[in-house]
């Protein structure tokens, strides 16, 4: 059964506080290392396909565990699977603190995926659960909200910390560390949501399971999820070596900030647009995908850094946009027992677009160059931001005629 109401837990509204916040600094851990690449880079002598690899095995431990993990906590319960996350992740910090070398820092990103997918899903489960009944849509701008923001949070600070403070491959993880410690403490007292049930074991069997009276509205979904994520894949795998390499911008903040104006602007967009209507969400987030990237290449070829981050942030309103129409339309048509794996499924498509095409652009780099790389690449997101857009009017156009039938 579940405890929502044992002395010494939290509040449904302070807990869903907390959970929210302990998303954020989950993804905030994800995007974290991302201005130290540059730095392992030089410290260690190793090539841009070494930074990629780092970059995809820390991908394909989240994959993997949501994977497996997905829908673990539907039938343990909640609290379980996330103390188990936060348990790994402060594991992970600690390998990052002491890592001399890229083998460590491997096992450190390994670690990290699994248990940032432990926590993701499980996390978005848990404030679906948790959403006040005042306001039914909180939980889906959260989902939608907290991942992105989380990652701009995460690249800026510890861009700022790698540039200003000292010891800038340890503080930034004892930092992140001492958070996690609060997550725990934040978790024991927060009330269990999900009671158990049968099945724990077998779904433990990795199936990526979408009920069919949902996978019209999933499959619809997928083209935008792909456009966005995978031109998030860019910015946090490439884009501080873009900025230096191609803008000769040095400076590690700039480096974060790179990451940051995407999104932030992210973030800030899916929290101004929670009241707009889906389709219209959909609509503007695979045109601003498309035109922002095009904006960002244009600035690429004439070197004008200013086009280069207005295109930036264009893109980002279009990569919060399909973050809020996309996890917010899986939080509202998902039942009780189906959300987190409904939530992993996806988040399992968003981090394959996420991983496989920037896994591809760091070897790519190594052949043809780092400005080739980038060119090609962001004419691939143009042209999935106008197929997702095509598939969004193709599903208005079914969903109208299903009401005139």
């Amino acid at each position: 059964m579940a405890t929502e109401g044992r002395p010494g837990r939290l509040s449904r509204p302070i807990a869903f506080a907390a959970i929210a916040a302990i998303f954020v600094v989950f993804a905030a851990a994800a995007s974290a290392p991302t201005p130290l690449y540059v730095v392992y880079q030089k410290e260690w002598g190793f090539p841009t396909s070494t930074l990629t690899l780092v970059f995809a095995v820390y991908v394909f431990g989240l994959i993997g565990s949501l994977l497996v993990l997905g829908g673990l906590s539907d039938h343990v319960g909640r609290r379980p699977v996330l103390g188990t996350a936060i348990a790994l992740e402060a594991v992970a910090f600690v390998l990052f603190f002491i890592a001399g070398g890229v083998t460590v820092l491997l096992i450190a990103r390994v670690a990290q995926g699994i248990a940032t997918g432990m926590a993701f899903s499980t996390l978005g489960a848990t404030l679906v659960d948790l959403n006040p009944p005042h306001s039914p849509g909180r939980a889906g701008l959260v989902n939608g909200v907290a991942p992105i923001s989380g990652l701009a949070i995460g690249a800026l600070g510890c861009g700022a910390l790698v540039q200003y403070a000292p010891a800038p491959t340890h503080l930034v993880f004892a930092v992140l560390f001492v958070g996690m410690v609060f997550a725990g403490v934040a978790i024991a007292r927060t009330p269990e949501t999900s009671g158990r049930r049968p099945g724990a074991i077998a779904s433990l069997t990795p199936i990526l399971g979408i009920p069919a009276r949902l996978r019209p509205d999933v499959f619809a979904l997928l083209p935008i999820i792909v456009a966005s994520w995978a031109l998030g894949g860019l910015y946090l795998s490439l884009g501080p070596s873009v900025a230096a390499g191609l803008f000769g911008l040095k400076n590690h903040l700039i480096g974060g900030l790179v990451v940051s104006l995407l999104c932030g602007a992210g973030a800030l967009t899916a929290f101004l647009l929670r009241t707009w209507p889906t389709s219209r969400v959909l609509a503007i987030a695979a045109t601003l995908l498309s035109g922002g990237t095009g904006l960002t290449l244009a600035g690429v070829e004439g070197h004008v850094v200013a086009l280069a981050a207005v295109g930036t942030v264009v893109a980002g309103v279009g990569f919060g946009a399909s973050a809020l129409a996309s996890f917010g339309t899986l939080a509202r048509i998902a039942a009780p027992g189906e959300r987190s794996e409904l939530l992993a499924v996806a988040l399992v498509m968003a981090y394959l677009a996420f991983s496989l095409p920037a896994i591809a652009a760091g070897f790519a780099t190594t052949l043809f160059g780092l400005h080739v790389t980038t060119v090609v690449y962001s004419l691939g997101i143009v042209a999935l931001g106008l197929i997702a857009l095509a598939a969004q009017r193709r599903r208005d156009a079914r969903l109208a005629d299903q009401k005139l039938g």
